[in-house]
């Protein structure tokens, strides 16, 4: 190394410090996700003031990365760079060309529950200590919901925003009263009485922003969901962090949809064959032949779901199996840290099923949470039916594996354990969705549940909602695709239940360029693996190479290809 390069290395960890330092303290909510609680009694800005000052940080580091030449940089340190400029470049883009502080109200909400949920869902730090910034914090928290309703532009708010956060609004409140309220008399008396007052005043805030939403917000709302075909594709790349462009996603999907239907259909005839009433099963079917069987055949795995209240519990018993069978077949390093099963917390729900909450890599050795949505109590015995259709038996040992064991879970285990605490923070969901779709691939190849064809079947449906996610999208946000056109994707050409659709519908409004890191993400992992595999021959060993590939913190998997090639890292500025 000459002394230009000790220089720019040097010069980049100094800026990746400082920009870290910043960040937390301009998004004290965050840094308690981290795991830094220094701020622990503090909330975010999203006055004007603060929402510029967030701005005008990003662009000022932006800058001064600029002038530090990549070249001189080492590989790590590359590879940081890469995934510093993508986080600034988002930031900007999202405040000052997508707007979101004044068009998402869900926004303020996340914040509003992550301020509380995440200072009392683990235990960092002793109970009275937590209760002390959750006070503090409590007293802070009817000042961000006025700027929320100071920010929001009524015409440019969507109105399934606006309708997905008047369900999810009283969610907050729940945290007080599940988290908070009834370690109340840990404290001292005196400190008591102060945190009571917090709690009330909290109430009345989040009772006088739901009247607002209500009355206001949700009869208002008159903004487009969808985004341009430009915004699109810079979100799309900033999101991503992909070589593949949005028409090249599209058409590699469009032939993955072919390709795993036709296997399904083949399954499909060996499960039907020598059953009563089975449709016709002809070598080369036409589409409506091929529907038609296909359907059939997964009506046998809908027959085994668990009931209404039992989701939770099956999920458990799925994680526990995946995990002695990845154990058993030594296909990876399998992490001691904690993982629990637990009920999605109010405040999250609306948008997922289920979602893998690992600690903050600055918290060392805490719980991940495998988070299950319950069945809302309003739904129908219908609804629900469709519901548990969808997420049957064998769909919940793929969500297990996906969520948790050897997916989300254990990359999440792996990653913390790089050295680079901006790497940790700025982890990729493209590296983590396409992991976990990797691995419910994966542990189908060999042999999970490897003697029962219903399984196969089930597990080419959920592959299909990954392949869809990519679709949608891209069709929802610049093809401008109706909830007609969305609900035939899902329904017909990819099986899922009309619960299921429905909720993805939703989601699709909801986010942008969020659900192809599943299906783009699992490309890369594969592509990644079949060079890795014809590099290597016969000394090519499963465990090692999947140790390696999570060796690297989850940055972007064209960051992991580069590193693990020896390849030239380009840095996008």
């Amino acid at each position: 190394m000459n002394n230009a390069d000790a220089t720019a290395d040097q010069r980049f960890e100094n800026l990746s410090k400082r920009w870290l330092d910043g960040m937390m303290a301009l998004s004290p909510i965050s840094a308690t996700r981290y795991g830094d609680h220094r701020f622990d009694g503090e909330i975010d800005d999203y006055s004007a003031q603060g929402q510029e000052r967030r701005v005008e940080f990003s662009k000022a580091t932006l800058a001064e990365l600029a002038t530090i030449p990549a070249a001189h940089l080492s590989r790590e340190n590359q590879v940081d760079a890469g995934l510093l400029s993508n986080e600034l470049r988002g930031t900007v883009f999202s405040a000052n060309s997508l707007h979101e502080w004044k068009t998402d109200p869900l926004l303020y909400n996340r914040l509003a529950g992550d301020a509380l949920y995440n200072l009392m869902a683990r235990d960092f730090a002793p109970m009275p200590t937590r209760l002390r910034a959750a006070s503090m914090r409590m007293i802070k928290l009817p000042q961000l919901l006025e700027q929320a309703r100071a920010n929001l532009d009524l015409k440019l708010v969507p109105r399934v925003h606006a309708e997905t956060v008047a369900k999810q609004t009283h969610g907050i409140i729940s945290i007080v009263d599940d988290l908070i309220l009834p370690h109340v008399s840990e404290l001292p008396p005196s400190e008591q009485t102060q945190i009571t007052q917090a709690i009330a005043g909290l109430r009345a805030a989040v009772a006088k922003h739901q009247t607002w939403i209500d009355q206001t917000l949700v009869p208002q709302s008159t903004g487009d969901f969808r985004l341009t075909a430009a915004h699109y594709d810079q979100k799309l790349a900033l999101s991503l962090d992909s070589s593949l462009s949005r028409q090249q996603i599209r058409e590699r999907a469009q032939r993955e949809l072919l390709r795993v239907r036709a296997n399904m259909y083949q399954l499909s005839v060996g499960i039907l064959k020598g059953k009563a009433k089975s449709p016709e099963l002809p070598t080369q079917p036409s589409d409506a032949q091929q529907q038609k069987a296909i359907e059939a055949a997964l009506e046998f795995a809908y027959q085994d779901r668990p009931s209404r209240t039992q989701v939770v519990e099956v999920a458990k018993q799925t994680l526990a199996q995946a995990t002695a069978f990845v154990r058993a077949h030594d296909l990876v390093t399998v992490p001691a840290d904690p993982v629990k099963v637990i009920l999605m917390p109010e405040f999250q729900r609306g948008v997922a099923v289920a979602y893998c909450d690992s600690p903050g890599p600055l918290d060392k050795g805490l719980d991940t949470y495998y988070a299950i949505s319950p069945i809302p109590d309003d739904w129908t015995d219908a609804q629900s039916d469709s519901f548990l259709r969808e997420y049957n038996t064998r769909m919940m040992h793929l969500l297990s594996i996906h969520e948790a064991m050897p997916g989300h879970y254990l990359e999440g285990v792996h990653s913390a354990k790089h050295p680079s605490l901006l790497r940790a923070v700025l982890r990729s969901g493209l590296f983590a969705e396409g992991w976990a779709v990797y691995t419910e691939q994966l542990l189908t190849a060999e042999g999970y549940l490897e003697s029962d064809p219903l399984f196969l079947l089930v597990q080419g449906k959920f592959y299909l909602r990954a392949i869809a996610n990519a679709i949608l999208d891209q069709a929802v946000h610049v093809d401008g695709w109706n909830r007609e056109q969305a609900m035939d994707l899902m329904v017909r050409q990819t099986f899922q239940q009309e619960r299921e659709a429905a909720g993805k519908w939703v989601r699709a409004q909801l986010t942008s360029a969020q659900l192809p890191t599943y299906f783009v993400g699992v490309q890369e992992q594969w592509d990644l693996r079949h060079t890795v595999e014809a590099l290597q021959g016969t000394a090519f060993n499963l465990k090692n190479y999947h140790d390696k590939v999570l060796s690297y913190g989850a940055p972007p998997i064209r960051y992991v290809r580069a590193l693990m090639l020896n390849e030239a890292i380009e840095v996008r500025n």
